[in-house]
């Protein structure tokens, strides 16, 4: 338990001269919440974790606040960028959630483990949020040697696997030891206490005789006028029986419970310390390692030696210049990598690389404020990770679907994929997926993929991945299925467009095609998208035979307010009406008719009432429509009915900036069937609105009336 005076003389001693008095603001908030309780206590330690590692005073106030959050405006206006970072830093509890929860055993557990640790980066804004979260994490292992052995295993358990190694990356070494020397306490505690033994030496006196070496080096190198610089550490437990297991090796031969690390400017001067060394100190046979004129196969450099230092203890001297070690913690040869193993990933190293850099660099900056864009982590942002039910983690690009996700779990789950839910909710196939959402793929027993999947105004694959599959599967079918699957496409798209009668072969080759079973099987496969096909359809249609063309010029006729005008050949302007049996629409072929009494009527030119008329009377009529003019179309959709079904297809065509000028709805039990007049401008526009319309919930079939 801690009053408030006592912990504001403990924050005073570990903060720098402050920048603000934010994290004194939020020192009196956690206190007037939370009191002399475990809860306070737990977050003053926090803070004083988080301000030995010197990332400003934004940071040290949400180590503060994270544990009594305020939904009121009155927490984020005073709090601002710290109250976000707190924000983040409780929302990050999900992962430990999604760590402990992982049961698919079919997926290699290291895998696993790496992908929710680019998960924790890709789902957190500023990178100072997963700095807290550490030292959080740290000072809750200091805490738990007083609770019971179960919940001391579990907090050594999410250490070790997921909070350390993330330390380790980011060059964090401190928060690193500790976490790792806690793990292995809680999580082994007799092997623990065997290796402390045979250490003989408390890591305060371990710590002592390194600076005593230190001190001697960097006499040794001013004496012989050698710039350079002196650094050093006693090796904590944990890494010992990592070294151990790892090299198969004795307590007894490990020489680097001790060592230090000399960094000179010149590579001549790494062999001159060496001898200095070597002069110091007695070497150990066999314990000499060249990798300057040898390099490790990553291009690591660095001279390796081991000696019998002061009272007859085994050191470890590293020796190398500044660029070798820059190289080592930052380049392909990067020590995280090294000690974590897995598969090599160069863009995900580079932008750790740059992480660490900044975390090196806001030592040298005086003003943490004056840095706050660069802890920004956008970089990790052009992916999104998401799970499977049983909690495997699926890393996918930004923008993923439900259908990207199927592919990227199993080819044959995305053939077969017929629905999503997410989070428990279904949603449509072509919901952009979010960072830690939980997603279930709904199947069929033998499924194929969707011929609109590959449409991309439909938005149902975003990866390269999943669309070259679907491709795939389309261009392994028989050549026959291809061609009879395409002609089956053709005809459902002319009969969605209302379009009849077209010119195959010549529709063929205005899409650079020599033969019609060519392009019908290009169709079938998908090489022939649903835009090109509607592009092709626009163009002119059939011409008139030349034994029927007047010479007259052709003139435009008047029609009705509100009708698209009509060419008549061989006619001046002449009053018309459009039938109301068939309601003729561009780009409809269409006719004119002679009626007496009533003047010229437009049908379509596959009107029934036209078979029955007589043939003298019919004239060569075309649509004469300015660019960009609009014209009515009738449509039909037929859903099963329910609560919200109209409001969800009126969004669709108000996300189209379509004009509805007629809506006519029945129910016929179960069933609703409505009709609706739009205005569109072009036969692409009507296309992706039925495609779009076709795949509204409940939604059975979309077409031109």
């Amino acid at each position: 338990m801690t009053d408030y005076e006592s912990a504001r003389q403990t924050l005073a001693r570990a903060l720098p001269v402050a920048e603000n008095d934010l994290p004194w603001q939020a020192l009196a908030w956690a206190y007037e919440r939370m009191g002399s309780t475990p809860g306070f206590s737990h977050a003053l330690g926090t803070a004083l974790v988080v301000a030995e590692l010197r990332v400003g005073a934004d940071a040290v106030a949400a180590a503060l606040l994270q544990g009594c959050l305020d939904d009121t405006p009155e927490f984020g206006t005073r709090f601002g960028l710290a109250a976000r970072l707190a924000r983040g830093v409780a929302a990050m509890a999900r992962i430990e959630a999604l760590a402990a929860s992982a049961t698919d055993r079919r997926v290699d557990p290291h895998a696993q483990l790496e992908a929710l640790r680019q998960m924790v980066l890709a789902m957190v804004e500023d990178i100072r949020v997963v700095l807290v979260k550490l030292a959080e994490r740290t000072h809750a292992l200091r805490c738990a040697a007083t609770q019971d052995e179960a919940a001391r295993a579990a907090l050594g358990q999410q250490a070790r696997e997921l909070f350390a190694p993330l330390a380790n990356r980011l060059g964090v070494w401190q928060i690193k030891w500790e976490m790792e020397d806690w793990a292995f306490r809680y999580l082994e505690p007799d092997t623990y206490k065997r290796i402390a033994k045979q250490l003989d030496e408390k890591r305060a006196d371990r710590q002592a005789y390194i600076l005593g070496i230190i001190e001697r080096l960097q006499a040794e190198l001013a004496l012989h006028g050698i710039e350079g610089e002196v650094s050093g550490r006693p090796k904590h437990i944990a890494s010992i029986v990592n070294k151990m297991r790892r090299k198969r090796l004795s307590f007894e031969q490990i020489y680097d419970v001790r060592a230090v690390r000399v960094l000179v400017r010149n590579e001549i001067d790494c062999y001159t310390v060496l001898g200095i060394v070597h002069n110091l100190w007695q070497p150990i046979p066999g314990e000499f390692d060249d990798y300057i004129s040898k390099p490790k196969s990553n291009d690591y450099r660095s001279l390796h030696t081991a000696v019998i230092g002061p009272e007859d203890r085994a050191l470890e001297v590293q020796i190398r210049t500044f660029d070798m070690h820059r190289h080592a913690e930052l380049g392909v040869a990067a020590h995280w990598r090294y000690k974590e193993g897995g598969r090599a990933d160069a863009q995900y190293e580079e932008k750790i690389a740059w992480l660490r850099r900044i975390l090196e660099w806001k030592d040298d900056v005086a003003d943490s404020s004056e840095f706050t864009e660069q802890f920004k982590t956008e970089l990790f942002q052009d992916q999104v990770y998401v799970l499977t039910p049983q909690g495997r983690v699926i890393a996918l690009d930004r923008g993923a679907t439900p259908v990207d996700f199927a592919y990227a779990v199993h080819t044959d789950l995305g053939h077969r994929c017929r629905g999503a839910r997410v989070d428990g909710a279904m949603v449509p196939l072509n919901t952009v997926l979010e960072n830690g959402q939980r997603v279930e793929i709904i199947t069929a027993k033998e499924g194929e993929p969707s011929r609109d999947w590959l449409n991309s105004a439909l938005g149902y694959l975003a990866t390269h991945r999943a669309r070259a599959k679907v491709r795939a599967w389309f261009r392994q079918r028989d050549v026959g299925e291809q061609v009879a699957l395409g002609r089956t496409l053709l005809e459902k798209e002319l009969k969605r467009l209302g379009i009849v009668e077209p010119n195959l072969e010549k529709l063929a080759q205005r899409l650079k095609f020599g033969k019609l079973d060519e392009f019908l099987a290009a169709l079938g496969r998908g090489d022939v998208g649903q835009r090109d096909l509607v592009n092709a359809l626009q163009e002119p249609g059939r011409p008139v035979p030349p034994a029927l063309a007047p010479t007259a010029k052709p003139r435009r006729t008047r029609s009705r307010a509100g009708e698209p005008p009509v060419r008549i050949e061989g006619l001046g302007d002449v009053p018309l009406t459009l039938a109301r049996c068939c309601r003729p629409t561009p780009p409809d072929d269409i006719v004119a008719y002679t009626t007496v009494g009533r003047g010229l009527t437009v049908h379509r030119a596959d009107c029934a009432a036209l078979k029955r008329a007589n043939p003298a009377r019919r004239l060569s009529a075309q649509w004469a429509l300015d660019s960009g003019a609009a014209f009515e179309v009738d449509l039909r959709v037929k859903a099963f009915d329910r609560q919200g079904l109209l409001r969800d297809i009126s969004d669709v065509i108000a996300k189209e900036k379509l004009d509805v000028l007629r809506v006519n709805t029945e129910s016929h039990g179960e069933y609703a069937d409505m009709q609706m007049t739009v205005r569109v401008r072009e036969l692409q526009q009507l296309s992706r609105l039925l495609a779009r319309l076709q795949h509204v919930q409940n939604v059975i079939e979309a077409h031109r009336a």
